[in-house]
């Protein structure tokens, strides 16, 4: 083992520094960015950079879009719809995994994919993934992620719907 090695340091970490190489900017990197809109501003702002993509015959990879009309916007905007893949995932470890397959596959030029807030754990994860990628990156965060679905839930009492400007008799 020492001969295959040679004068290189034995430890994997100590062979590439991952965090300086981010921070000069080598590499690609993955954009995260929050939304209150679901994601329907930065996809609209994206749109001309994915139309170009589109052009080149590989995929544009949509993982979990929520239904913002997505596809209008995309095909106002020049987006050859014949190169997009849709995926639908079951849950954000699913939503992660597809986006980390579909960066690496070779096959996709971008890949979007909308989750909940990202940990520093699967944001350094996508990071080290996007090191060996071509393709653009990009995660959609919900930034209504930590508020309730509905932050005004009407109670069924009877027949009588409760609301905050109700009372009950």
């Amino acid at each position: 083992m020492n001969n295959l090695m040679g004068m290189a340091p034995r430890h994997p970490g100590l062979w590439v520094d991952l965090d300086s190489s981010l921070k000069r900017g080598d590499g690609n990197t993955i954009s995260t960015t929050a939304s209150s809109t679901q994601g329907k501003q930065e996809l609209q702002a994206l749109t001309p950079e994915l139309a170009r993509l589109s052009q080149q015959g590989q995929w544009v990879v949509l993982i979990s879009p929520p239904n913002i009309g997505y596809k209008q916007m995309l095909a106002d905007g020049g987006v050859r719809m014949d190169r997009i893949l849709l995926v639908h995932t079951k849950d954000e470890v699913e939503t992660l995994w597809a986006m980390e397959k579909a960066l690496t596959s070779g096959t996709s030029s971008a890949v979007i994919c909308w989750a909940q807030t990202l940990d520093a754990r699967d944001s350094r994860r996508l990071q080290i993934v996007a090191k060996n990628t071509r393709a653009l990156g990009v995660v959609i965060e919900d930034a209504n992620g930590h508020l309730p679905a509905n932050p005004f839930p009407q109670e069924d009492l009877g027949g009588q719907t409760m609301s905050l400007f109700s009372s009950l008799h």
